[in-house]
């Protein structure tokens, strides 16, 4: 019999003193990165199960977990460090209302294809300014944004930040819901490239679209989407006022794009995602507060990003 490797002795103990975690922090979710796994099923008891939410990052994931009756979200199949993914988990969950604000997480992951999972994370969801930071009335989504389209805005912003584009590092915004309004506060630096095309055309849930959405984030300026997923323009400068002085300060260093992001979600309805081009992180604002912040593996960072 082969010797039991640490990797596997690590996932036993964990697996193992899961259900005692889990009751003692009141943990509502379980979240459990699939690739993880390497198609393995996760040997847990029935009252665990229940709250189990697997992550799963290609399509090959998700229908092994659809065959089986397992509940999951589909995140951006991009390296990420392991509390980015947790990040990305939370706020996806949080935007299809699977968790609520102040419900506690277990979140349990590792290297990809390990087979094993290596890591726990417990956190209380939206109290957690370094994990995920909401505030009273952010359970949800803003009317009328789907969160099928924030899912998808969130990934392609994910991949830019981790692969950049044509091996040169990329930084990007985009402003998701209450586009009327937003409109009404941008200005074009260019001319508008989704002018006249339909809305099926240009609709950012269409996969055909996302290498014209990459091709174009190295434009200046704010993609505007709305809450259905329509690509209304890009190339936007962002016209808002500075932040609010009660609002959230922004770290030192952050330009304008965040700055940006941070004004539009202030005077909105909207969401803004931004792509750092220095860092790769990801950074969704809200109400003109940081919500999360999810970064890049170290990895991507070795293979020739900052």
């Amino acid at each position: 019999m082969h010797e039991e490797t640490t990797s596997r002795r690590i996932c036993r103990a964990l697996v193992e003193n899961l259900k005692a975690v889990v009751e003692s922090s009141g943990a509502a979710a379980i979240f459990v990165y699939a690739d993880a796994l390497a198609g393995e099923q996760l040997p847990l008891p029935a009252e665990l199960r229940e709250k189990v939410i697997y992550i799963a990052k290609t399509q090959a994931e998700q229908r092994e977990l659809e065959e089986r009756g397992a509940r999951f979200l589909r995140v951006p199949n991009v390296a990420l460090s392991r509390m980015g993914q947790v990040k990305i988990a939370v706020f996806l969950a949080l935007s299809r209302k699977l968790v609520r604000r102040g419900d506690i997480a277990a979140c349990l992951t590792g290297l990809p294809a390990s087979g094993a999972l290596d890591t726990l994370i417990i956190t209380e969801v939206g109290a957690e300014t370094e994990m995920f930071a909401s505030q009273p009335g952010e359970e949800s989504l803003p009317k009328g944004l789907l969160p099928e389209v924030v899912e998808r805005v969130i990934g392609i912003a994910a991949a830019l930040g981790s692969e950049g584009r044509e091996g040169k590092p990329v930084g990007a915004l985009f402003v998701i819901g209450d586009s009327q309004r937003v409109v009404t506060l941008s200005r074009q630096l260019i001319l508008n490239p989704f002018h006249g095309y339909s809305e099926e055309v240009r609709n950012v849930l269409d996969p055909n679209l996302e290498e014209t959405v990459k091709e174009l984030s190295t434009i200046d300026g704010a993609f505007i989407i709305s809450g259905e997923g329509v690509l209304a323009t890009c190339g936007a400068y962002l016209q808002t006022t500075p932040q609010d002085e009660e609002a959230d300060p922004l770290p030192r260093g952050w330009g304008a794009r965040h700055h940006a992001a941070a004004g539009i979600t202030a005077a909105t309805e909207a969401i803004a995602v931004s792509v750092s081009e220095s860092t790769g992180t990801v950074t969704v604002f809200r109400n003109g507060h940081i919500v999360t912040e999810i970064e890049k593996s170290r990895a991507g960072r070795r293979r020739g990003f900052p």
